[in-house]
């Protein structure tokens, strides 16, 4: 029988969700050729997820998003549309606000790092039971939930 976890219990588990997150990042940070974000920076790659996810969004809304000040924002923004990754065109709406895409390039490169890391991560987790798959995306998905973030 399953009974709901105790406040002790969340509690004592918080050091151990901890441990595995930095075990997760120093196992990311090792394979960075698997799974880095090169040639773009992670906050420049950072800006292609939220785009891809909000196409149309304004600098206003991306610097909510990344907790950023409009002039990272926009240096940001200089660099990913000088590189090709980015658009920005005027809303229709309202020609004074500028609008954000990604371009095919910025399309692509989001497609190929999805690519290296699914490659990678399908190789470690076919050392893995189908149960211990399943609680692993279980277990993730709760604590995004509980950070607010979705998948």
């Amino acid at each position: 029988m399953n009974e709901a976890p105790t406040a002790a219990h969340q509690q004592a588990a918080v050091p151990e969700v901890r441990r595995a997150l930095e075990l997760l990042e120093v196992a990311w940070e090792s394979r960075r050729g698997e799974f880095g974000t090169a040639p773009l920076s992670v906050a420049q790659t950072r800006v292609l997820y939220i785009v891809e996810r909000e196409p149309g969004i304004n600098l206003g809304t991306l610097g909510q998003r990344l907790s950023a000040a409009a002039p990272s924002v926009t240096r940001l923004c200089d660099r990913l549309q000088a590189a090709g990754f980015l658009r920005r065109t005027p809303r229709p709406q309202d020609r004074r606000e500028v609008q954000l895409e990604l371009t095919d390039a910025g399309t692509e490169h989001l497609h190929r790092i999805r690519h290296r890391r699914e490659q990678a991560l399908r190789g470690a987790m076919e050392h893995m039971a189908p149960e211990d798959r399943q609680a692993l995306l279980t277990g993730i998905t709760a604590l995004c939930d509980g950070l607010g973030l979705s998948l």
